[in-house]
């Protein structure tokens, strides 16, 4: 399964805490599934895990952050996004658009977020339409358990 974790999951993964947010992405990295990434996804969570609110909550350093990166570089498989606009799919926050495009560039399955602006009902319909599947946490974390009970049960 390929699946795209959106920032707000990603930065939550950053902290030092387990809890479903690291669950989900040390499951998204392992065989067969396939963690999606792109330079938009990258940058964007670079400068939400430098925001002063919430470099109290993962505790990493400029360095530190930027190693967090590039571990997720490491395991993930960036996609590079077409240099053309990005099509206005969010209504209420053009800024998600790039990681819809990261989603359909990197043919992702799953795109998890807590945004719930991903929810919307024009953005599932597009994503849907692609073969995208908009999921919380929560629900990933069970859709995933699910077929590791179903894998190990064969």
């Amino acid at each position: 399964m390929r699946i795209l974790l959106d920032t707000n999951i990603l930065a939550r993964a950053a902290t030092p805490n387990p809890g479903p947010a690291r669950a989900l992405l040390l499951k998204a990295t392992e065989d067969p599934h396939v963690l999606v990434l792109s330079g938009y996804v990258l940058a964007e969570l670079g400068r939400i895990l430098r925001y002063e609110r919430v470099r109290p909550l993962h505790g990493l350093t400029d360095s530190g952050i930027d190693q967090y990166l590039a571990d997720l570089q490491a395991v993930g498989v960036t996609m590079e996004l077409p240099n053309e606009p990005v099509p206005q799919i969010v209504p209420h926050d053009p800024a998600d658009d790039g990681s819809i495009a990261t989603a359909i560039a990197g043919q992702a399955d799953i795109l998890c977020t807590r945004d719930r602006h991903f929810h919307h009902p024009v953005v599932r319909a597009h994503c849907e339409s692609r073969g995208i599947r908009v999921l919380t946490d929560p629900e990933l974390l069970e859709l995933l358990r699910d077929q590791s009970g179903t894998r190990n049960a064969k």
